[in-house]
C-alpha cells in the first residue's frame, strides 16, 4: 500500500479542482462502484476510476481474453488466454493499489445481478448486451441506483445516466432497433469505444461527487458522420406501464409455465427445462399458440432477441404475463468480449 504522501501526490491534480478538494475526494475513497463488463468500455471505465482514487470496484465478465480483443482493449497485452476481470485487476493494481478490486468471473444475470447491485452505490453497464442493460436498468430503477449505461458500435454508440432519481433505461429505449448487430459482425473503433467508456467514468464521478447539472436523465450520442456529439435530457420520460418483457433466471422457471425454446435441437439438444416447448419465432402470430389462462409465458433462446421478438407477436394475441429467458450469453465478439 502506498504511503500518505504518495497518495496525497497521486490526486493532487484533482483535489486542487474547486469542485472536488478534499472533501470531493473522500467521497470518491468511500464509493464502491459495479462494473458489468471488462471490454472496450470496461477498460477505460476501470483505469481512470481506480486512477481517480474510487475505493471499491466490482468488475464482471465471464470472458476470457482474446487476439482480437486488443485493438480496443490494450491492457491485455500479453494475457491472452486469462479471465479478462483477473486480468484487469492485474493491472489496477499496479495502477493503483489503494483500489480494492473484486474480480467477478460470471455472466451478469438476473439471479446475481440484485445482489451485486445492492452492494453498490453506482451501477456501470459497459457489457454492450441488451439482456444485460434492461435487467440491470429493472433492478436498478426500485433499489434507487444510478445505472450509467452505454453501448457502441461501428463508429457510433451513446451514453445515458438512468435509474438513481432518473427514468430507467426502458422509458427512453422502450423497443430493441429493428435489427441487432454485434462487433464480430459489424465492427467497431477502438479509440470510439474508449471515448464512450472515458465518458462513461466522467459521468460516474460527476454522480459521486454531485455535480449539477447531474448527468442522471441526459443521454449523448456520437454519429457515423464527422465528430460530431449529440444529446438531449429525458428526466420527464415515462415509465412503460407495464413493464415489457422482463428478463428471468432459469432458477424462477416453473413447471406451469409456458415455456417456449426458440432454438432448435441441433442449437441446444437440451432444451431450456424438461417441460419446454420448442418453437419458432414465426409461429406466434395469429392463429398461433397461445398459453392457457393463468400461466405464464416465457420465450427462452440465447441471447434474449428471438425471446423479445417473439414476446412482441404474442403480446396482442394475450394479454397475460411474459417473460424472457436468455439462457446463453450473447454471440461471441460483443464489445464486452
Amino acid at each position: 500500500m502506498s504511503g500518505p504522501a504518495n497518495t496525497t501526490d497521486r490526486y493532487a491534480r484533482q483535489v486542487i479542482l474547486p469542485e472536488i478538494g478534499a472533501a470531493g475526494q473522500a467521497r470518491i475513497r468511500a464509493a464502491h462502484v459495479l462494473v458489468v463488463g471488462a471490454g472496450g468500455l470496461g477498460v477505460p471505465v476501470v483505469q481512470y476510476l481506480a486512477a481517480a482514487g474510487i475505493g471499491r470496484i466490482t468488475l464482471v465478465d465471464p470472458d476470457l481474453v482474446e487476439r482480437t480483443n486488443l485493438h480496443r482493449q490494450p491492457i491485455y497485452g500479453g494475457r491472452l488466454g486469462r479471465p479478462k476481470a483477473q486480468a484487469a485487476v492485474a493491472v489496477l493494481r499496479i495502477l493503483n493499489p489503494d483500489v480494492v478490486v473484486t474480480p467477478v468471473v460470471d455472466w451478469l444475470t438476473p439471479a446475481n445481478a440484485p445482489a451485486l447491485v445492492a452492494g453498490a452505490d453506482l451501477v456501470l453497464d459497459c457489457a454492450d448486451s441488451f439482456a444485460a442493460s434492461y435487467t440491470l436498468s429493472d433492478i436498478c430503477l426500485p433499489m434507487g441506483k444510478p445505472l450509467i449505461s452505454a453501448s457502441v458500435l461501428g463508429m457510433a454508440g451513446y451514453i445515458g445516466g438512468f435509474c438513481g432519481g432518473a427514468p430507467s433505461l426502458r422509458a427512453v429505449f422502450p423497443d430493441l432497433p429493428p435489427t441487432l448487430a454485434t462487433c464480430a459482425t459489424t465492427g467497431v473503433l477502438g479509440p470510439v469505444v474508449g471515448m464512450f467508456g472515458t465518458l462513461q467514468a466522467q459521468m460516474a464521478l460527476s454522480v459521486l461527487l454531485g455535480f449539477a447539472p447531474s448527468p442522471l436523465g441526459q443521454l449523448i450520442r456520437h454519429e457515423m458522420s464527422g465528430f460530431r456529439l449529440s444529446g438531449f435530457r429525458f428526466d420527464k420520460a415515462p415509465e412503460p406501464e407495464p413493464t415489457p418483457h422482463r428478463f428471468i433466471a432459469r432458477g424462477d422457471l416453473s413447471p406451469q409455465d409456458f415455456l417456449i425454446d426458440l432454438r432448435d435441437a441441433i442449437e441446444a439438444p437440451l432444451p431450456a427445462a424438461p417441460f419446454a416447448r420448442r418453437h419458432r419465432v414465426e409461429d406466434f402470430g395469429p392463429g398461433g399458440p397461445v398459453p392457457e389462462p393463468g400461466q405464464r409465458a416465457v420465450f427462452a433462446c440465447r441471447s434474449g432477441l428471438r425471446a423479445w421478438r417473439a414476446a412482441d407477436r404474442l403480446r396482442p394475441h394475450w394479454p397475460g404475463e411474459i417473460a424472457l429467458l436468455a439462457d446463453l450469453p450473447e454471440i461471441p465478439g460483443g464489445e464486452t468480449r
